[in-house]
This record gives structure tokens, C-alpha cells and sequence, in this order.
């Protein structure tokens, strides 16, 4: 169920697409060119332009003052224009590429030569930068490789080991790391050239560099080189990278530390020794610092790795959360960055999967944000939620809080994107639901006696929806819940009744006496059936009805035997105990012939149609078992429209099974009822049956079970 989210290389130049920065030195004049490849002849102009730079490094490559001068306004004046990826594709048919290729390295010294060199340094950057920004278009990055940057970049890396040190040759460097983050960005055969051609070292060794710029355009570059990438990241480790990295996680520079957590990030990602080593250097304590930075990018990577580190061992969840991570992990997730969020919410979902962590997570306030994640419309960060939600289930300590703050509702309710998250909200729900015993439930009763109205629905509610059936009784009946239940019932709030109406059918579908039509109970005379061929059969008849001025022939034995209606009429003190001949008012000859066959048969097949009709002459003739069928065939029958005509009809003959079915489907289907203008009329008139049918059924269920085990 965990989904670790995907770690990121990063990017170099951000002044893409309409950002502006100024170059360090100095930008082309504004009035020098304003060109727009908008049109047709702004497309031609800017060929023009870029041919003019090209033609001017293809024929400035020496150390003369003019040719320096005009080769590094020739690789800013391309850098500009770079700067607009959609001028990349014309500046590199243009054949900037390899003209700037050529600025990579140093002119050759030729005697006559100043002894002074003009501007050194400052070309190779223009290039190395013109060349990054080239970069950033994925199409482009074997061909500038291939031509064979890769080895003069390396060596712009090294420019400080010249003896020189000025602010050029700082920003020569810096840009070459930069180009080296561009090429190899998500380009894993660039990433294995890098190390190949040696990249690797010098920027390690930049991470000690005096200027914090090249600190960080060495540690973005790393970043990038270790993203999955086993070899560049083992022999980052070897070359002893991580003590520096993990020095540069306390730095008050917050792009420092944001590059160092992301290059740590990366090394440890997939990779089980480097993450011992990393933690074995010491990184946990201040990456847990990170937590509380005022830079939200090192939060975010600071976050992810914790989440990496738990997934280490037992005890390094253990040590994270005695080290103080929880608190600013809680306060992150009530961010109003949604990957701050997400990456918070996983490494407590990876926290939360050790049992010593899981009540402290929840004691700290982490159950609170994190159910309210759960409304996130962003699929990451719901699942991220949801699963740190299932570890925090695993802890007895955390069930009450889990009900006290209406999580249960939460969870059933929730709107979940990706059936991960609805697989893991489900076994949360069982988890919590296989702990509702001993003193869990001990203390959930205890709440639903003493504490404030809101807090005893609640738990009334989830105890519905999560106890065994054998603790019902004791729940909704000794301890009053199902008052609880009715009272959200008859609320006029509708999110209240709603509620109160799943818990009921919950609890009534989990109760043993579920059906809507119990069996018929048995007849107080014992019944004698005398089959199909004596139904209106005047063989040995010795009583004849007259239904509709025809003539029904009968068996008084028969009868006497099928109720107490018939038994009174043949053996009390009325007319007809020695009539022959019996008339029968106000009922349809095939409603009687229906009656008849089931005292004779103790069966019939009972239609929609006739169903009512049948149910009046089996209330009217007290035959219990035939009333019983009609209220089944009836029960089928209910619709939204009808619900309130069947519950008067049961009412009128007195129909405890199909009451029963009413009530249930009240329950079932409240959410639709309740847009009906007579939906809480009919609800109020229910409640008492409502009651009475939970206080029969919970009874009923509680001792049959005690009756299995018996």
C-alpha cells in the first residue's frame, strides 16, 4: 500500500519563459536588439543575428582585446536569446552549437601576445552558460555532448586549481556545473559520460569551495548525476562527498541546503548501503533540522528522506521520532503547499508503520490533519494520508481518538481517487474493527456515558458500523447507543439523519435477525392437510361457502385444524356452527379460492395483484403462516413511492414482517427518501417501531448466539 512519491534531479536556469535576471557580467543593452521571431521577418532577423554571432566566435578565437571582447558579447548576446526556448531550435540551426564549443577552452598563446590575458574566464562562461541554456531541450543534449563539450567542461571545473582565484573564474565554474546539471538531466547515458570523462571529483571537491554559488551549482550537479544511477553514486561515496554533504544540511544558505538534501536524497534512493553509510555519517539529526526551515523546497526533500530513512529498520523509525521529527512534520501537513503535504504525510505513513511510534504520532495531533488530507482531490497525497491513517490503526491506544474526532465517518465517506487508497481505507476500517473489544470498547463506553453529546454519537455511530454482533446488546440496548442512533434519527439536521440511518442499517444487517420475513410461526392447533385433489371438491364435503354467488366446497375437519377463526366459527356459538351453507361477504372469489388451497395445501403462488387483497383475508381468518407469504410477496414490492402506503397497510393488519421490511428499507434508502416533502412525518412515526424492532432483534441475536456456543 505505500507509495513512496518520486524524487526529482532538478534543474539548472530557472530564468526561462519571461523570468529575467541580469547577467552577473552584465547584460546586452535593451536598445542594442529587440527581436521577435513573431513573424516572418522577425524569424529572418533573428537568423541574421545569430549568424552574425556565430561568424564573430568562429573568427575571435585568440587572446587579442578586440577578439575577447566581441566573442564574450557574442556568447551573452546567444544566452539572451537562449533564454527563450522558443529561439532554442533557431539558434542551434543556426550552428551556434559548435561555434560555442569552441569558447569552451582557452585561446592558444601565441607570442606577442599581452602578458595580461583579456577577460579570462569570462568567454568559457558565456559559453559554458549559452550552451546550459541550449541544454534544457532534451533533443539537444547528445548533440552538444557528441560534439564533445563534455571533457572542456570538466576542465572549467578545475579552473581554480590555476592558482587564480577572482570572481570570474567562480562564475566560469558555477556555469560549467550548471551545463553539466542541463546535459545530464534525465539522460542516463550523458550521466555514465560525466563519470567517464572524470566529472565527478571536481565537482565533489566544489562542494568545499569558498563561493556558495558554486557550492550549490556543484551539489545541483551531483544531484542530478546520482539520480538512478548506482555507479555515479557509489563513487560520489567514495569520494568521501557525504561528510561535506551533510555539512551543508546546516548551512543558512537555504539553496545549500536544499541542493545537499536533494544529492543525499538521490544517493540513498534504491540504494539500502548507501543509506546506511549516509545515516552511519551522521545526516538524521540535521536533516530532521531541515523540518523546521524556512525554505519549503528543503522541507519537502528533507520530508521525503525520512521517509526513505524509516524504511530502514525498526530503529531508526524509533530514533527519528525520539529526535523530535513528528511535530514539524504535523505542522506541515497543515501546509498550503500540497507537496509539502505529500511528502510529509509519507514519512509519517513510513513512522507509523512501528508500533512504538503510531500512539506518539497520534498523541502529537496527527490524526486530525491527516483525515482531513483525505479530502485532497490530489491523489498522492490522499493515498500518502490514508496510509500513515492505516498504520496509526494498527495502536488500541489510538482507537478512541480515531472515533472521538470522527474519523470512522471520515473514513466510510471519503471520495477516494485510486482504488489503492480505497483498498487501504478499507483494511483501516478492518483494523480498527478487530479491536472493538476488551478494554478498547470498555473505554468507548465510557465515553459514549460521560462525554458531550457530539462525542457519544459518534462513538454510538462507529461502534454501529464495527462491533460484533455479539456485544450488540450490550452497546445499543444496556448502555443506551441505540438512543443515541434514534435521536440522530429524528434530528432535523439531514447529515445527522443520514448518518444515524446507515448506523441503524448496519447494525440491523449485522444483527441474526436480519430477514424481513421471518418464517410463520407455528399454528396454535396442529394442521392437517388434505391435499390439492379435496380443494372445492364436493367429495365428502360437508360444509359449501357462497363467495360471490358461487358455491365452495369445504371440509370442516380441515378447517377446524387451519386456525382459530375457523375453529371458533365451527365450534362456538355461531350461526354457522350448523349451517350447511355459509355465505362469504366482501371477499373476491379468487382471493377465497387462494385462502382455501393454502388451508388445504400449506403452499400458493401469491401475485403483486392479489397480494393485499390476500393479506386482509388471512388477518380477517387469522392464518398466520398464509399472512406470512403475503407480507413477503408485498415486501418485494416496496418502492419510494409506495413506502409509505405499505407501512399504513402493515400498521392495519397489524404486519410485523412487513413492518420489519419498511423499516429496513427506510433505513437502506434514506438518503433518497429524504428529498420527499412526508419523508420525516413518516420517520417520526417510525421511530417507535424503529425501537421496538432493534430492542426484538438485538435480544434475539444475543441469544442465539449464546445458544451456538451452548
Amino acid at each position: 500500500m505505500d507509495q513512496q512519491p518520486e524524487r526529482r534531479e532538478g534543474r539548472s536556469f530557472p530564468e526561462r519563459k519571461g523570468q529575467k535576471r541580469k547577467l552577473e557580467e552584465g547584460a546586452v543593452a535593451a536598445e542594442d536588439r529587440e527581436i521577435s521571431a513573431a513573424t516572418t521577418d522577425g524569424a529572418q532577423a533573428l537568423l541574421c543575428e545569430v549568424a552574425a554571432q556565430v561568424s564573430v566566435l568562429n573568427s575571435a578565437f585568440s587572446w587579442q582585446e578586440s577578439d575577447r571582447a566581441a566573442a564574450k558579447r557574442a556568447t551573452q548576446v546567444l544566452a539572451e536569446l537562449a533564454k527563450n526556448e522558443d529561439l532554442v531550435n533557431l539558434i542551434v540551426d543556426g550552428g551556434a552549437v559548435p561555434a560555442l564549443m569552441t569558447h569552451l577552452q582557452a585561446p592558444p598563446y601565441n607570442d606577442g601576445d599581452l602578458a595580461e590575458k583579456p577577460f579570462e574566464h569570462e568567454v568559457e562562461k558565456g559559453s559554458a552558460f549559452a550552451l546550459g541554456l541550449l541544454a534544457i531541450k532534451p533533443e539537444y543534449q547528445k548533440l552538444i555532448v557528441d560534439k564533445g563539450a563534455l571533457p572542456h567542461l570538466v576542465n572549467l571545473l578545475k579552473r581554480n586549481k590555476e592558482g587564480s582565484s577572482s570572481r570570474a573564474v567562480n562564475s566560469v565554474i558555477r556555469r560549467a556545473a550548471d551545463a553539466i546539471t542541463n546535459l545530464a538531466h534525465e539522460n542516463s547515458s550523458i550521466k555514465t559520460r560525466v563519470r567517464v570523462e572524470g566529472g565527478i571529483p571536481p565537482l565533489v571537491e566544489l562542494l568545499e569551495f569558498s563561493d556558495s554559488k558554486v557550492q550549490r551549482a556543484a551539489a545541483g550537479a551531483l544531484r542530478t548525476l546520482a539520480f538512478k544511477n548506482d555507479e555515479n553514486k557509489n563513487q560520489i561515496v567514495e569520494c568521501n562527498a557525504l561528510p561535506t554533504l551533510i555539512l551543508m544540511l546546516g548551512s543558512e544558505d537555504a539553496a545549500i541546503h536544499y541542493e545537499a538534501v536533494g544529492v543525499i536524497g538521490n544517493l540513498v534512493h534504491s540504494s539500502p548501503h548507501i543509506k546506511k553509510e549516509v545515516l552511519a555519517a551522521g545526516a538524521l539529526q540535521p536533516v530532521i533540522g531541515l523540518l523546521s526551515s524556512c525554505c519549503p523546497e528543503s522541507q519537502r526533500e528533507a520530508a521525503l528522506l525520512l521517509g526513505q530513512f524509516a524504511s530502514t529498520d525498526s530503529d531508526c523509525k524509533v530514533h527519528i521520532v525520539q529526535r523530535g521529527a513528528v511535530r514539524p512534520l504535523i505542522e506541515m501537513l497543515q501546509s498550503p503547499d500540497v507537496q509539502l503535504k505529500e511528502m510529509s504525510a509519507f514519512a509519517l505513513g513510513r513512522l507509523a508503520q512501528d508500533a512504538h511510534n503510531q500512539a506518539g504520532i497520534a498523541h502529537s495531533g496527527g490524526l486530525g490533519p491527516l483525515l482531513k488530507l483525505l479530502d485532497s482531490r490530489n491523489g498522492s497525497l490522499q493515498h500518502n494520508a490514508a496510509f500513515a491513517l492505516y498504520g496509526l490503526a494498527d495502536n488500541e491506544d489510538n482507537v478512541s481518538d480515531f472515533i472521538r474526532v470522527g474519523g470512522i465517518q471520515k473514513l466510510q465517506d471519503g471520495e477516494f481517487i485510486v482504488q489503492a487508497t480505497k483498498d487501504c481505507v478499507s483494511k483501516t476500517l478492518k483494523r480498527l474493527e478487530e479491536k472493538i473489544h476488551g478494554r478498547v470498547l470498555r473505554h468507548l463506553l465510557y465515553l459514549m456515558r460521560i462525554s458531550e453529546k457530539s462525542i457519544q454519537r459518534r462513538v454510538a455511530l462507529a461502534l454501529a458500523h464495527l462491533c460484533s454482533p455479539e456485544d450488540q446488546r450490550t452497546i445499543f440496548i444496556d448502555d443506551n447507543g441505540l438512543e443515541l442512533l434514534l435521536g440522530l434519527l429524528g434530528s432535523t439536521n439531514t447529515k445527522q439523519q443520514l448518518d444515524g440511518a446507515a448506523a441503524l442499517y448496519k447494525l440491523a444487517n449485522k444483527s441474526m435477525a436480519l430477514s424481513p420475513v421471518d418464517a410463520a410461526p407455528p399454528s396454535p392447533t396442529q394442521r392437517v392437510y388434505l391435499g390439492e385433489q379435496y380443494v372445492n371438491n364436493a367429495t365428502l364435503s360437508d360444509v359449501t361457502f357462497l363467495v360471490e354467488g358461487r358455491t365452495f366446497y369445504a371440509h370442516r375437519i380441515c378447517l377446524l385444524a387451519s386456525s382459530d377463526a375457523f375453529r371458533a366459527m365451527f365450534d362456538g356459538g355461531y350461526r354457522e356452527k350448523d349451517a350447511r351453507d355459509i355465505e362469504i361477504p366482501n371477499i373476491k372469489w379468487e382471493v377465497f379460492e387462494l385462502m382455501m388451497r393454502f388451508i388445504y395445501t400449506g403452499s400458493v403462488d401469491i401475485t403483486t395483484e392479489i397480494s393485499k387483497d390476500l393479506l386482509r383475508a388471512a388477518d380477517q381468518y387469522l392464518l398466520e403462516g398464509l399472512k406470512r407469504l403475503c407480507e413477503y410477496t408485498i415486501a418485494q414490492d416496496i418502492t419510494l413511492e409506495s413506502i409509505g402506503d405499505m407501512y399504513e397497510l402493515s400498521e392495519a393488519f397489524h404486519a410485523m414482517s412487513l413492518r420489519q421490511a419498511c423499516i429496513l428499507f427506510i433505513l437502506e434508502h434514506f438518503d433518497k427518501l429524504s428529498s420527499r416533502p412526508w419523508q420525516n412525518e413518516l420517520v417520526q412515526r417510525t421511530i417507535p417501531e424503529i425501537r421496538e424492532y432493534f430492542c426484538r432483534a438485538l435480544t434475539k441475536s444475543t441469544t442465539n448466539l449464546q445458544s451456538l456456543r451452548l
